[in-house]
């Protein structure tokens, strides 16, 4: 097992597919015995806070406690679902993992698409608020740029998006995946 610590960070809008790839790119890396952890950083501030703490400071913290634990049971590769919306939030979550090695891919789909979705998944009180969000998150995104490379999840096997993912971060080797790479304006 390698002693390397290593990160892989799928961001993207709401509705981009983070968590349904980061399960499928897991279970892919499973069935190749690979050792890893999966999280859903949302996942981990669910609820309503005492006002002295924000929701990504609970996250912050339940991530710090979490990958100690994975850790100490020998785990050296984290696979992390994050809308990382600057690069202050990036340094945040390095910090806490501490990686050798960063990767940043980002999941794109048309925003009729991610507004889609995020109908169907959020059927309740907040769902106006969560589907004006993916647009404003896409563009925070787009100015952000922090990824390193994007998958197109859109008309897509998530099992095909989820390798093409791991080939792209060198998690995975497989031929034919193809990708996209940031397009520099410089």
């Amino acid at each position: 097992m390698s002693t390397r610590v290593r990160l892989l960070i799928v961001t993207g809008s709401m509705g981009a597919g983070k968590t349904t790839a980061l399960g499928e790119a897991s279970d892919v890396l499973a069935q190749r015995e690979f050792v890893h952890a999966a999280l859903d950083f949302d996942g981990l501030a669910l609820g309503r806070f005492p006002a002295n703490m924000n929701r990504r400071e609970m996250a912050i913290a339940n991530l710090v406690s979490i990958w100690r634990n994975f850790r100490e049971a020998g785990t050296t590769a984290l696979l992390l679902a994050a809308a990382v919306e600057t690069r202050t939030e990036l340094d945040q979550l390095r910090s806490v993992v501490r990686p050798d090695e960063t990767v940043c891919c980002r999941l794109r789909a048309s925003i009729a698409t991610m507004e889609a979705r995020v109908r169907v998944r959020e059927p309740g009180i907040l769902q106006p608020h969560f589907v004006r969000r993916v647009r404003d998150l896409d563009a925070v995104l787009d100015a952000a740029a922090i990824e390193d490379f994007w998958v197109a999840n859109e008309d897509r096997s998530v099992t095909e998006v989820a390798r093409e993912m791991l080939v792209r971060a060198h998690w995975l080797e497989d031929a034919g995946s193809a990708g996209h790479s940031k397009v520099s304006s410089d």
